[in-house]
């Protein structure tokens, strides 16, 4: 009889499978140069024509992914198209979608739903179909199985059914796709054996769990640590800064201490697709089980209120030097998420420009990663960024740092800048016109 999970096992361990990337952006496109990098064939897919007429002509358009490297895979056979039925020509399916919040923060599963909807027709026997979206522990066998097996598939016999977190750190050069460790739950013990075949010629190490359960799970306390650690800090820096206390003075020799400790840094507030939103997708699925999360609930609420915070210590510095928000020219110094990246998701610089525009302050912005502010699914301003010089600096109010970018002359912004409001540390020595927020 003919064993479909060792002819899978067999095809990927060749490298003779056809790998499928559903969602071409800032986890599935690393992971498509990955798989190319190794030598598979990747067809990628995205519902997005412009992005797939881009990487088809060579262009990149995530900033620290170069256009040079789209180019080369191109040459190596990689093709992105928005043909979904082409879903029948891969062995291997890696669906790497959005899962935002809806307005009532709770977890839009419409963008994985729709993607499994639109591959369903064309899935075949041998195919394995990954999961990496960030969601809440039995996603992928509440929407995923029902549907994978509606057709007559039997996912663990004929397919493979897997869920396999994405860890992509952008900007951060101490780790790439290949060197972070790849957690993999399959729904059967035939799907995780398959699941890691399909990882393990591409990642240095594989790290299987029991069941996707454990590893949707696995990538919510990764990301719910570093919430309830960064809230704790945010409430903290509003403490000490009552007392007078500089908070990043403290984290900075707390940080001495050889166990432990680990330091986490105040901000505005939380930004990007993991953070700010994986801690509610727990929340929201724990209440089904009668239970309710208030540790988490409570990080929440205080790195939420991040952004009001900046722009209530903003209004201060204002009236401190005679002068109201209303009417102020203010310019926000960087807003992407997180220093040296474009990725603008979920970005606390936003909601601070929303705000203080809101209160009738002139906004404009200044970011050497985002040029034009990018059409946004809930925010849009049509703004570009500004050139930081002397004469721009001192044309302005006040400046709020938002965002540290290594690409910043913050010399340059501390001798030309009329007031400061800064939200990461950077000045650590006191002086009239510079607010810590």
């Amino acid at each position: 009889m003919f064993n479909v999970e060792k002819a899978a096992i067999e095809k990927l361990s060749t490298k003779e499978a056809v790998i499928g990337i559903v969602g071409l952006g800032y986890v599935g496109l690393p992971l498509m140069l990955r798989y190319n990098a190794v030598a598979f064939r990747v067809l990628g897919f995205d519902i997005d024509r412009q992005k797939v007429e881009n990487l088809n002509a060579g262009h990149s358009y995530i900033e620290h992914i170069p256009s040079k490297a789209i180019a080369e895979a191109r040459e190596s056979g990689f093709k992105a198209t928005t043909d979904f039925s082409r879903i029948a020509e891969v062995d291997a399916i890696i669906l790497c979608v959005p899962t935002p919040l809806n307005k009532y923060r709770e977890p839009d599963m419409s963008f994985v739903i729709n993607t499994v909807n639109a591959i369903k027709p064309y899935l075949r026997e041998g195919q394995v179909v990954s999961l990496e979206s960030t969601t809440y522990p039995g996603t992928t066998e509440e929407e995923l199985l029902p549907r994978v097996q509606q057709d007559g598939l039997v996912v663990g016999e004929n397919i493979f059914l897997v869920y396999s977190p994405e860890r992509e750190d952008p900007g951060n050069p101490n780790f790439e796709t290949r060197t972070i460790p790849k957690v993999i739950g399959g729904h059967t013990p035939a799907c995780r054996e398959v699941g890691i075949a399909l990882y393990s010629p591409a990642i240095d190490q594989v790290v299987p769990v029991s069941s996707t359960k454990a590893a949707e799970m696995t990538k919510l306390l990764e990301n719910i640590h570093r919430a309830v650690n960064i809230g704790l800090v945010n409430e903290m820096k509003i403490v000490a800064d009552r007392m007078g206390i500089d908070i990043f003075e403290v984290v900075d020799a707390a940080a001495t201490k050889p166990f432990g400790f680990t330091p986490y840094y105040p901000g505005p507030g939380l930004g990007g697709h993991c953070i700010p939103i994986d801690p509610f997708y727990l929340t929201w699925k724990a209440r089904e089980y009668g239970l309710h999360t208030r540790f988490i609930e409570l990080s929440g609420e205080i790195n939420r209120a991040m952004p009001e915070y900046v722009v209530s210590k903003l209004m201060d510095g204002l009236n401190d030097h005679g002068k109201a928000l209303k009417g102020s020219r203010v310019l926000v110094l960087g807003i992407a998420y997180k220093k040296n990246v474009d990725d603008m998701r979920e970005s606390p610089a936003v909601e601070i420009m929303e705000l203080i525009e809101a209160k009738g302050a002139e906004v404009a912005y200044s970011d050497p990663h985002v040029p034009v502010f990018p059409k946004m699914r809930e925010h849009h301003f049509e703004l570009a960024s500004v050139a930081l010089t002397a004469e721009s600096l001192a044309s302005f109010d006040v400046v709020v740092l938002a965002t540290d970018h290594d690409r910043f002359d913050f010399d340059l912004i501390k001798h030309h800048a009329r007031l400061i409001v800064d939200s990461r540390g950077i000045y650590r020595e006191p002086a009239d016109h510079i607010i810590k927020a």
